[in-house]
């Protein structure tokens, strides 16, 4: 049991009614003072990386592959990171040897990038061995035919692989897989949680050239800077089928010609949604968030996004330094670049940012704290999309709503939990 005074050194108490972390009493009068500093709010427990999957003896391989597996990827970069990094636990998982995927080419993201485009596949290789059987290429007995797929992406509750992808692949010997995502990676034996935190954290580098480039783009950016990763794309607003009142008309109507079959909620339903959480952050909100949290308004921000933001003026009207890669790199070489190449440049920065917060909590933003973690960085904030919905739903604004989003993010202050992949990181107590 901690004294008063280490609590209070901490900065946090545990409440044993909400079953959370909570800020001491001597602290609270500092804050509400004015003197808030979201970065110098210290919490009771961290989460950092053990390694331990880098520690002992591997489990060795049997004697026997069961199989060749590749894995299906699709969507963005961080999504088929993800999902790839999942394929490869579940390849130790089911002894099968790992082939190399081929990225989906996909017209939506604007992309023709290939697995060997992004990832230097030698390294990757190279630093997997020992933790599963990868291969360039199929042997020439497997290579004519096509891979039995076993679809898993929609299979929830206590789905497992062993009994459910298992038989397909000791009949038909090559399978293509689409990971679960719901799939609980606590049930995985530990040589299969090795291999994942491996592909993830230690095995997945970029191509040398991409990497330079991504070198060059750090360097470019003024310092100290925020990472800022902001979604107000017209697809991801038609996607959380969310109205808004007061945007430009130009922006309605792209976001108009996004949505396709997919209409807004309206009434008391959109009303909900919103208090959900579920609507995308606007620049402008996400400028008055900053300035809640006392982020002075010349900070240097890399806006961490793809093509088609709208409203930055919403953002830029109040935080004057902010930059982006294409006007950081204007080069011809940046401008033949796709989408998920792009976006590697945006996962590098933002892993190597001197603060980095999201107005979302997608792939990337997973991907780049637990990374972040992982790296020791711990300057990473989700900002609260449903907090900001239940707040103006409450009708609160100016001062008093200033302060109550610095509260609910100074309570909820998880810098760098993990939350990508839980399995690879230890709880550490203060």
């Amino acid at each position: 049991m901690l004294d008063s005074k280490k609590w209070c050194d901490a900065r946090l108490i545990y409440c044993i009614e909400s079953k959370r972390y909570v800020f001491c009493d001597c602290v609270l009068g500092f804050l509400d003072r004015g003197e808030s500093d979201i970065w110098s709010v210290r919490r009771l427990v961290e989460w950092r990386p053990c390694k331990w999957w880098l520690h002992g003896h591997l489990t060795p391989f049997p004697a026997k592959s069961n199989g060749y597996i590749c894995v299906d990827c699709y969507g963005g970069l961080n999504q088929m990171r993800r999902d790839f990094c999942d394929g490869v636990g579940v390849a130790r998982l089911l002894n099968a040897t790992l082939v190399l995927p081929k990225f989906e080419v996909a017209a939506y993201w604007n992309e023709s990038s290939d697995f060997a485009d992004i990832f230097d596949v030698d390294y990757f290789i190279q630093h997997m061995d020992g933790f599963v059987k990868v291969v360039k290429e199929l042997p020439p007995e497997i290579s004519s035919k096509e891979p039995f797929h076993v679809d898993c992406s929609k299979r929830k509750g206590q789905f497992d692989y062993v009994e459910s992808v298992l038989p397909a692949l000791l009949e038909h010997k090559y399978i293509s897989l689409t990971p679960a995502m719901s799939q609980r990676r606590d049930r995985y034996p530990r040589f299969a949680k090795a291999a994942l935190c491996q592909a993830c954290y230690s095995a997945l580098r970029l191509t040398r050239s991409l990497q330079k480039k991504a070198a060059e783009l750090l360097e470019a950016i003024p310092k100290p800077f925020l990472s800022l990763h902001l979604r107000f794309e017209p697809d991801m607003v038609a996607y959380s089928q969310c109205e808004y009142q007061g945007l430009s008309p130009t922006s309605m109507q792209v976001i108009e010609a996004a949505r396709g079959d997919r209409k807004p909620w309206t009434g008391e339903v959109a009303h909900i949604w919103r208090r959900r959480g579920k609507c995308p952050l606007t620049p402008n909100e996400t400028a008055l968030i900053l300035q809640a949290l006392s982020i002075p308004t010349n900070t240097n921000i890399y806006l961490a996004a793809g093509d088609g933001l709208m409203e930055i003026e919403g953002l830029t009207s109040v935080y004057t330094n902010v930059v982006t890669k294409s006007a950081l790199r204007t080069g011809e070489d940046f401008t033949r670049m796709h989408g998920n190449t792009k976006a590697a440049l945006d996962y590098y920065v933002s892993i190597n940012s001197d603060s980095y917060m999201a107005t979302y909590f997608g792939n990337m933003d997973k991907m780049v704290a637990a990374m972040r973690a992982f790296k020791g960085l711990y300057k990473t904030l989700f900002l609260s999309r449903k907090a900001f919905a239940e707040f103006t739903y409450q009708g609160l604004e100016g001062k008093e709503l200033m302060q109550a989003l610095w509260k609910v993010h100074r309570d909820d202050f998880l810098m760098g939990r993990g939350s990508a992949l839980p399995a690879c990181f230890c709880e550490f107590e203060l």
